[in-house]
């Protein structure tokens, strides 16, 4: 009997929002960090914190007992500029939770300040995005500076878009010093989580006949260390660079898919340049150039073309709207998450019973208030029960609620505490999709968890969006 591929696990399945049929790509190019190489991330943050931390002690920042915590912030939520606050929204931009600094909002207070503002990632002003997980070190260290702030701690008088602007500058400053990636080069088993699985799915891709690509930000020093880390050992008689077609570092992303940059080839292992004037070399590594030049090179365009990336919109979205690239998105977290909602699984079926029962409920109640209200004023088709009979009605249904309330609420909050205690779920906030949510239906043709669950579908597959529907389509 022949065999088939073994069964995809649920956390490991590959997402559609569009058709994608793969039979038609005949180019994948991947982003590096935490696509092609997944760092432990709470390990990295922290790192990231410490050394950010330092620079703010050394500018003589009241910071030495700050420390780290990865639950203070997470993926998908919003820094407000002009109020201090990081916010997560739903998917039409109505704030749902919020903090200022490191403390929560309750209800009331969030719906004074947010009950007439949408979150509208346009006004990049005001609103700055969380979407990539090397931002959780920079929301957590700014929730704190603002507490320090408000308390009048901070040596220099300054806004909140300015505090945020100083720790977007340390930030960078430590990934451009190098002191961060040097770290993590001469201990990369500290920091990278190898998939074993990656290898072999990048291989069933160029058997197939896919030219496979490397399109990082990252430079040519760290590129080559930690991909010879996460890909030799699995490579026989060669290395990383055998998995890949073409090579690019220092892209500069967006700007590579919006400007068209100098080349170079990269011709030594220690980063000696060559500027590039004719044709790209097939398995060369270069640096910089831009989108339309790697076009040409394959003599492919548009939706011949597979991006793969974990930045919504420096790899995603720029790809899909400026080279109409199809689009990839990894997000490493929607494992957790979804492991999260198959562990509440029953739960879940507990709290959906009881929602579909409060609505019956909660419509024979308004109901009989209506009657109520019709035998008052004396308009409307009257009822033959009596006012009494019915107030008696209207009592208990409302009782009823109340007890069903009751059994509804931990439920309700555990549900809401998934994944993060404080932000609840990814993908999710109430009943409805959140803003980060939105994102990836609007910018990614699929989404899953890590590259490698590539492993889990064929180079020929066609990928099948479910049909798309409004409320009125379950009836």
């Amino acid at each position: 009997m022949v065999p088939e591929l073994p069964p995809t696990p649920s956390t490991r399945r590959i997402f559609v929002n569009r058709t994608l049929n793969l039979r038609s790509i005949e180019a994948i190019g991947f982003d590096m960090d935490y696509t092609l190489v997944h760092y432990r991330h709470e390990a990295w943050e922290r790192a990231a914190y410490r050394h950010v931390r330092q620079r703010l002690l050394d500018m003589g920042w009241p910071v030495a007992d700050l420390e780290f915590d990865l639950q203070l912030a997470q993926l998908g939520l919003v820094i407000d500029l002009e109020r201090g606050n990081v916010v997560k929204a739903n998917r039409f931009g109505y704030v749902t939770r919020a903090s200022h600094g490191t403390r929560r909002l309750d209800f009331a207070e969030q719906r004074t300040v947010y009950s007439r503002v949408l979150v509208d990632l346009t006004e990049a002003t005001r609103w700055y995005f969380l979407h990539t997980l090397f931002a959780l070190s920079e929301a957590c260290l700014f929730m704190q500076l603002v507490d320090l702030l408000d308390a009048g701690k901070l040596p220099n008088a300054m806004g909140y878009a300015d505090l945020h602007r100083l720790v977007r500058r340390e930030l960078d400053a430590t990934h451009m010093e190098g002191t961060l990636k040097a770290e993590i080069i001469a201990a990369p088993e500290r920091y990278i989580d190898v998939d074993p699985d990656l290898p072999l799915a990048l291989m069933d891709l160029r058997a197939a006949g896919k030219k496979l690509l490397v399109i990082t930000n990252s430079d040519w020093h760290y590129t080559q260390a930690i991909m010879r880390y996460v890909f030799d050992p699995y490579v026989e008689d060669g290395t990383w660079r055998d998995l890949f077609d073409l090579v690019v570092v220092s892209a500069r992303k967006p700007a590579f898919f919006e400007q068209r940059n100098d080349i170079f080839e990269i011709v030594s292992d220690d980063g000696l340049l060559r500027p590039v004037y004719g044709a790209l070399r097939a398995g060369a590594a270069y640096l910089g150039g831009n989108a339309s030049r790697i076009e040409a090179h394959l003599g492919l365009s548009g939706a011949e073309i597979l991006y793969v990336g974990d930045h919504i919109f420096s790899d995603v979205e720029v790809s899909k709207t400026l080279q109409r690239w199809r689009t990839m998105l990894v997000l490493r977290e929607l494992e957790d998450e979804l492991s999260a909602h198959l562990a509440f699984a029953e739960s879940n079926a507990a709290l959906v019973s009881l929602m579909s029962q409060k609505a019956a409920l909660e419509y024979r109640y308004s109901s009989m208030r209506l009657l109520l209200q019709r035998k008052a004023k004396g308009y409307g088709p009257q009822p033959d029960a009596s006012a009494a009979d019915i107030r008696a009605e209207v009592q208990a249904l409302r009782e009823q609620l109340v007890s069903l309330d009751q059994r509804i609420a931990p439920l309700a909050r555990a549900a809401g505490e998934l994944v993060n205690p404080h932000w609840g779920p990814l993908l999710r906030t109430g009943n409805t999709r959140s803003l980060l949510a939105r994102q990836i239906e609007q910018s990614a043709d699929i989404y899953t968890s890590r590259a490698s669950n590539l492993l889990h579908v064929t180079p020929f597959e066609y990928l099948r969006a479910r049909g798309s529907s409004m409320p009125h389509d379950d009836d």
